[in-house]
């Protein structure tokens, strides 16, 4: 299917669509009417009945589960859809759609099933979940080095496409390859290129959006006011992501990558303290992650490891020069450094065992086997040991915890906060992500308070007013609202953490293309008013 124009792309069932969105008032929660309404919209030559499931059907809670990604959130309390459409067929999205709204169900959204705190598949009052994993077409065009790629397409499938043509194109995304092109992309999308070429949405040259109206948009449709909202706020605020168009960047035929670990004996802090100083100053083709994390010692008590983790499109004696004149703490040899292609340093990011072949990019999740929960923060200024040594004092309570200290700097001081949403760029050193892992549900409460700990002992030493947070590291206690509710004054609350100033802007495209607010979670833009 050719994504380049929207001729023959849009089935003349959508007129059919309108009509119904336009001429309907809503029915409160009527799940019968929904489930009638599906075959009736749905496009003729591509049935939907197989692709929807109720809990009457055997299969629905492996179907549910499947991507479920963060196994704390298949504790009873979090309350199941009453169907998941599994879309097969572009038209089966804005059926559902359309069908929803008419019979007052609520949308939940799910490509990958990343979503940190299960916003895309869990909802406090009766909803439906449109899953996108079917929809996984990835077409690349080397002539205008672009690509289509479907929402439901993983990262793993997106990297092994590009690679399958070139050798020598990427694309500036998440380094874990089951992530979802459809929520990823719209909420930054943020990976170790980023140093070089930015995030996902800065090479976003085109998309594909059904709207309220079950409308397929393009970008010249869409506007140019909802084609930047939905890069970077994460477009299920606004629609369904049906596809992104993405522009390729360029990548040398070698990579090189190390990891290289310091322990608190070997003088870790003082290495991170340095890395601090020079990790965003470094040239831009080299991307050195921090990985403060708990380990055991050979006494087999808690301590804490710095792991160093680093890719540089150049040749290893490259890399080692730049970082030993840098940061010669590190004492950073050249048997540290292995030489690769991009696709495999992918590989090595996710951190497969050495030797395994890039065909595992392309596996898909199973059932999630443990709990976890995530936070972020920005760091303006560095850290004092001091501050350090507070964080890692928190860190040994937990059983398994890391941090990924992400360096900023180079394109990324450039790139205007305005340019997208996603409002992080210039003036950080690094950004951190928290990110605690349990597999005892008993144990969920205990971990879920260690964490609101080491968040509190890093407040001193991160941004204030607002605190900010990365959307794509979905954080539920930086603000919510009800399942059913949007309070607007709640919503600036984590609304101006994630996005700053731009959230104003984002909410007035809200008012515009979804003033009734169908479009909503616990963490979406609202519309400048919430109609009665």
């Amino acid at each position: 299917m050719a994504f380049d124009t929207m001729k023959g792309f849009i089935p003349g069932f959508v007129v059919c669509l309108l009509v119904l969105a336009s001429d309907a008032s809503a029915v409160k929660h009527d799940v019968e009417g929904f489930l009638g309404c599906l075959p009736r919209q749905a496009s003729p030559s591509s049935p939907i009945s197989g692709a929807v499931y109720t809990p009457k059907n055997s299969s629905f809670d492996s179907v549910f589960v499947s991507y479920t990604k963060n196994k704390r959130f298949l504790n009873p309390r979090f309350t199941k859809p009453v169907a998941i459409v599994t879309a097969q067929h572009v038209s089966h999205v804005p059926a559902t759609v359309v069908c929803a709204k008419h019979h007052g169900l609520q949308i939940r959204v799910r490509s990958g099933g990343h979503d940190y705190e299960g916003l895309s598949y869990t909802s406090s009052v009766p909803f439906v979940i449109l899953d996108m994993f079917n929809l996984r077409y990835i077409d690349v065009d080397l002539y205008s080095e672009t690509a289509w790629v479907q929402a439901g397409a993983t990262m793993g499938e997106l990297y092994t496409k590009i690679a399958d043509a070139s050798k020598l194109r990427a694309f500036p995304a998440g380094v874990c390859p089951t992530l979802g092109a459809g929520g990823h992309i719209s909420g930054g999308g943020y990976g170790n290129l980023i140093r070089k070429y930015g995030i996902s949405v800065d090479h976003v040259v085109d998309a594909l959006l059904v709207d309220v109206n079950g409308r397929v948009l393009n970008r010249t449709n869409m506007g140019e006011d909802l084609f930047w909202a939905i890069r970077g706020s994460g477009g299920a605020s606004f629609g369904v992501i049906l596809a992104w168009k993405i522009k390729l960047v360029t990548v040398p035929e070698t990579v090189t990558v190390f990891r290289v670990n310091k322990t608190l004996e070997q003088g870790a802090t003082d290495v991170l303290y340095k890395w601090q100083l020079v990790a965003s100053k470094l040239p831009e083709e080299l991307f050195l992650r921090a990985m403060p994390e708990v380990s055991r010692g050979r006494d087999g008590n808690r301590t804490i490891v710095v792991l160093f983790i680093a890719q540089f499109l150049g040749p290893a004696e490259n890399l080692l020069a730049i970082v030993n004149k840098n940061l010669p703490e590190l004492g950073l040899k050249r048997q540290d450094c292995i030489e690769m292609s991009w696709l495999n340093s992918t590989v090595f990011w996710a951190d497969f065992p050495a030797g395994t072949p890039t065909t595992v990019l392309l596996d898909r999740p199973t059932s999630p086997g443990i709990s976890f929960k995530s936070k972020s923060d920005y760091v303006k200024r560095p850290i004092p040991k001091e501050g350090m040594e507070k964080m890692w004092k928190s860190m040994l309570k937990f059983n398994s915890l890391w941090m990924q200290w992400n360096p900023y700097g180079g394109v990324m001081d450039r790139i205007p906060e305005t340019s997208t949403p996603f409002p992080h760029r210039k003036g950080n050193l690094f950004k951190i992500q928290y990110f605690a892992i349990w597999t005892d549900n008993n144990s969920t409460d205990t971990n879920l308070n260690l964490m609101n700990e080491l968040y509190k002992v890093a407040e001193p030493y991160v941004s204030s007013n607002p605190r900010e947070a990365f959307l794509n590291y979905r954080d539920i206690d930086v603000g919510s609202n009800p399942s059913n509710q949007t309070n607007v004054e709640e919503a600036k609350v984590y609304g101006t953490k994630y996005f700053r100033g731009n959230l104003k802007r984002l909410m007035a495209v809200k008012t515009k293309y979804d003033p009734s607010n169908f479009f909503k979670n616990e963490q979406s833009i609202p519309p400048t008013f919430i109609p009665n």
